[in-house]
């Protein structure tokens, strides 16, 4: 038979067998514990300009990607490597190239992107023009101007897409042979 406790404990039993666990304060000063101290974000007139959506930014290689909603509309980069691609990348499509180019004089595609034209083209930082193309820019995202933003989507290899095309199929099951059953 188990022995019959007290309906109510005294306080001293209680404590007597939990320990109190007191804390030391840490100091803010530790390195240890200090939070990493995030880089400036380049142009910020951009995100001013902007405001009013609500815009996000997402560190993207070393550089600052701005969206609205879904849409990514922006990135927004200085770096001291490929210093001629700084400036403010418009997300947008080779066909609205030709329109946004009558808008925006000094755009262009790209380079550390590669030789190929893609759909990313740049406000350069060093044109003279630069602040007042980029507030531009901005007027046509507040606008939503549908030649600037993308919904980013998974992207895939071509060399993915080619093996999954030429992947063999699988073979159907063989046909189950019936056989008959002699009557005896």
């Amino acid at each position: 038979m188990l022995p019959q406790y007290p309906a109510k404990q005294p306080d001293c039993i209680i404590s007597a067998f939990m320990p109190k666990f007191r804390r030391k304060p840490v100091p803010m000063i530790d390195p240890l514990f200090a939070a990493k101290a995030r880089k400036a974000i380049p142009y910020q007139f951009v995100l001013e300009a902007i405001a009013a959506l609500s815009p996000m930014t997402r560190p993207m290689f070393g550089c600052t990607a701005v969206y609205v909603e879904e849409k990514i509309v922006l990135i927004l980069r200085e770096k001291p490597t490929y210093s001629s691609d700084n400036g403010v990348w418009l997300a947008t499509t080779k066909e609205h190239h030709e329109s946004l180019r009558s808008e925006f004089p000094n755009m262009r595609s790209i380079g550390v992107l590669g030789k190929e034209i893609t759909g990313w083209q740049i406000l350069p930082s060093d044109a003279p023009d630069f602040e007042e193309a980029a507030l531009h820019a901005c007027d046509l995202v507040l606008t939503r101007d549908p030649r600037i933003g993308k919904i980013p989507g998974v992207r895939r290899s071509e060399k993915f897409k080619i093996k999954i095309k030429n992947r063999a199929k699988p073979s159907k099951p063989a046909k189950a042979v019936k056989r008959s059953r002699r009557k005896s």
